[in-house]
């Protein structure tokens, strides 16, 4: 049997810390972070040389990890051997006596077959024995996906990382937060298979891949326009939606340079799980607590009470864990009508999505551009028709499409999308029937 160190596994009860520590002070490179929910724990990945280091935090006060650091505080917690072949390395050990926690390989990280032997029997130490794929690298832009999408085509590399732009003297960040995959004949509504297929084309379960882009705004404040999907969701979810966030907010604020307590102001497109489930964080205690606590979060009034007030048609989109959390800490601030949030940054209702749909127009020194959430989720959405079966009052759609698009064409404003997987930003080319977007690159291509 031979084994090579595929990782070491550190218990920590900060991870915003731990990773401030590997990354800032030690130079090393976060490569991504997946939730394993049988463990109750959430792995995150430190490139470290030809091995890694695997920072593990707590998702539930009962987890091993959770009795671990209460028991002994952060730190060293195992280490982990790479082997060829799992069962025939813990048949070999079995036939020399050596005790085992696990006698069969059982799922792990990274979609990979891990068993435990006893630190009895390794002189103190947890050691884990891993067989499956290696560690994803940064060189691999499939990194994190799901084995069981066929049809996913990761998107293009630099759609991972965080994208700037820059509208006079506002900068512009498009963030990120994994991808979701939801079924595609409710992304395309009324629009035949065979039009949207092409395009934008399925998995094998039928399901289109969609990023999570929430948007940065730094000016006179720091403002965030959504927060994607969060963690606190379970495997059923996670599986039902295809949730894919080996890379997610927490990287990109990272990335950006910024911390959840320099946030000033969050603003609601509205609350829907892939919008709003970033405003709240599961603690390891299991209590749900606002993400930003410094942050006034802003929210239509109308949408507020819709998602109070929920019925057949819309309860599974809204989750309250994401947003009763936020008025129980008094950081919820209702609007009623449209409004300049800080100077450049105004809501606009555009409602049909939801009743109470708004989109955020940003403006400075002559320069336009609006974050347009759900109204147009992706470039494949820009014809007029192609609206999402989604939404509640598609006729309100197709009258707020058309007068945004007609609005930014004559501003020759920068249209940020939230939901497409490749293109972040795009301006729009041609007029009213004829029009098509042109993606524009980043600052930091």
């Amino acid at each position: 049997m031979k084994a090579w160190l595929d990782h070491v596994g550190i218990a920590v009860n900060d991870v915003a810390e731990a990773l401030a520590f590997y990354r800032d002070a030690l130079g090393l490179e976060i490569e991504g972070s997946e939730e394993v929910a049988s463990q109750r724990v959430r792995a995150h990945f430190v490139r470290a040389g030809a091995a890694a280091l695997e920072l593990l935090e707590a998702t539930a006060a009962d987890s091993p990890i959770a009795k671990y650091v209460d028991r002994r505080g952060p730190g060293l917690h195992h280490i982990t051997l790479r082997v060829d072949d799992l069962a025939a390395a813990l048949a070999r050990l079995k036939t020399r006596g050596i005790r085992l926690i696990d006698e069969q390989p059982r799922p792990g990280a990274e979609h990979a077959q891990v068993a435990f032997i006893h630190p009895s029997a390794a002189h103190g130490v947890l050691v884990e024995l891993k067989q499956g794929p290696a560690a994803p690298t940064p060189a691999d832009p499939g990194a994190g996906r799901h084995p069981d999408m066929p049809g996913f085509t990761p998107p293009d590399p630099f759609s991972q990382r965080i994208q700037r732009f820059q509208v006079g003297d506002l900068e512009l960040i498009s963030l990120y937060d994994g991808y979701i995959h939801l079924d595609g004949g409710a992304m395309f509504g009324i629009i035949p298979r065979t039009l949207w297929a092409p395009r934008v084309p399925p998995d094998a379960r039928g399901r289109v891949t969609l990023a999570m882009r929430p948007l940065l705004i730094r000016g006179s404040r720091t403002m965030l326009i959504d927060a994607g999907l969060g963690d606190k969701e379970d495997a059923r979810f996670c599986d039902i939606y295809g949730v894919e966030r080996a890379t997610h907010l927490e990287h990109a604020l990272a990335e950006a340079g910024i911390t959840a307590d320099a946030i000033d102001v969050v603003v609601a497109t509205h609350l829907h799980f892939d919008h709003a489930g970033g405003f709240t964080v599961r603690d390891a205690a299991g209590r749900v607590r606002p993400r930003f606590p410094r942050a006034q979060y802003v929210v239509r009034r109308g949408e507020w009470e819709v998602a109070n007030h929920t019925h057949e048609r819309n309860r599974a989109s809204y989750r309250p864990a994401n947003f009763l959390p936020l008025a129980e800490a008094g950081l919820l601030s209702l609007v009623d009508d449209d409004a300049t949030v800080m100077p450049g940054v105004r809501l606009e209702r555009t409602p049909g999505h939801t009743a109470h749909h708004q989109s955020i127009w940003i403006e400075s020194r002559g320069q336009h551009a609006v974050f347009i959430g759900d109204l147009i989720p992706t470039t494949a959405h820009v014809p007029e028709a192609w609206i999402m079966g989604y939404d509640l009052y598609p006729v309100d759609t197709l009258v707020h499409k058309k007068q945004l698009l007609q609005t930014a064409e004559e501003r020759a404003a920068l249209l940020l999308f939230e939901h497409d997987p490749r293109v972040a930003a795009a301006r729009v080319v041609g007029t009213a029937g004829r029009r098509t977007m042109e993606p524009v690159p980043p600052a930091n291509p």
